[in-house]
């Protein structure tokens, strides 16, 4: 297959085609040659009080935009950002942490064939039908680890999934839904279920995109539910799969940043998306550079709660740049 190529201030990133077959472990691992990456585990947690929390664990992967041919150790050419995020309704605010590195010196990186990714102290790896996340951060800790015995589910087209119409516009994409959890938060034994995502790409948002609604649903009855739109900059859809509808319901304001976000969502004019906690806001301007919410949700149909999982609400504070 001949490779087409995105290019961005002289520099040749592969493009996302349908023709690519993913394949496993290969694609659980790095893909390097691509713009951006990330692996984004979300879910939902209770203690031994029978106490709920959601948990959020994101590991990005950009690589550097300069062309540097030195092939010193201590040259970097990819960064590594780390986002961790723990909602507590007692604490009353998201909990939330991250880390930085360029790939020099070991500080930080990935592994190609399986996932295997870190920033410090922080780490994400699989190892045969487990994966494994420590996260120590300022104030929470975060020790799990997640069963994922079931085939990877391939999102879009195979796992081609479209982000727009124009070529280039999307990304590799495959989920790991309903992961049986079991670990620790702050110390103490906790179990639950997961969602785990990973995407890679190297033109990820159209030039009209501003940012995008995403949500990832394991529901009760097993089965799982992923939903997203890209929003364009005066708040219409500029992309969405057909079928996918977002409707906000309420909107909470951030007492820190002024930002206005629908934290309770009517979705597919079926099911009825209400959070854990209203305050579920990220300020994530030390490693990405933007402020976005992303929290725990529980999914409605009627009064009768039918699954839970995670909605990411982007683009609201300022227009997302990848």
């Amino acid at each position: 297959m001949k490779r087409r190529d995105f290019v961005l201030a002289g520099l040749a990133f592969p493009l996302v085609t349908p023709e690519y077959k993913l394949s496993f472990p290969r694609d659980h691992g790095a893909h390097p040659a691509y713009r951006q990456e990330w692996w984004y585990v979300t879910g939902w947690l209770k203690t031994e009080r029978g106490e709920d929390l959601g948990f959020q664990i994101t590991f990005f992967r950009a690589k550097l935009n300069q062309k540097n041919s030195n092939p010193s150790t201590f040259t970097p050419h990819q960064i590594i950002l780390a986002h961790a995020a723990l909602s507590d309704p007692k604490h009353g605010r998201l909990r939330h942490d991250e880390r930085a590195a360029r790939t020099a010196l070991d500080l930080a990186g990935t592994r190609e064939g399986n996932t295997n990714v870190w920033v410090d102290d922080w780490v994400l790896d699989l190892e045969k039908d487990f994966y494994r996340a420590r996260i120590r951060a300022r104030d929470f800790s975060l020790e799990l680890q997640f069963d994922a015995k079931d085939k990877p589910l391939l999102q879009g087209e195979a796992g081609f999934s479209r982000k727009g119409n124009g070529p280039g516009e999307a990304s590799y994409y495959y989920s790991r839904p309903q992961l049986m959890v079991r670990g620790t938060a702050n110390g103490r034994p906790v179990t639950g279920t997961a969602w785990l995502d990973h995407e890679w790409s190297s033109q990820y948002m159209a030039a009209g995109a501003a940012g995008w609604d995403w949500c990832g649903l394991n529901m009760n009855d097993g089965s799982s539910l992923m939903a997203f739109r890209m929003r364009d900059k005066d708040g219409g859809v500029a992309f969405a799969p057909q079928g996918v509808s977002f409707e906000p319901m309420r909107m909470w304001k951030s007492p820190r940043t002024g930002t206005a976000y629908p934290v309770a969502m009517k979705l597919n004019n079926d099911l009825r998306l209400e959070p854990l906690m209203d305050d579920q806001e990220l300020d994530a301007r030390a490693s990405t550079g933007t402020i976005y919410w992303e929290g725990a949700v529980t999914a409605f149909r009627g009064q009768a709660a039918v699954g839970k999982g995670y909605l990411e609400l982007t683009g609201y504070w300022k227009p997302m740049k990848l």
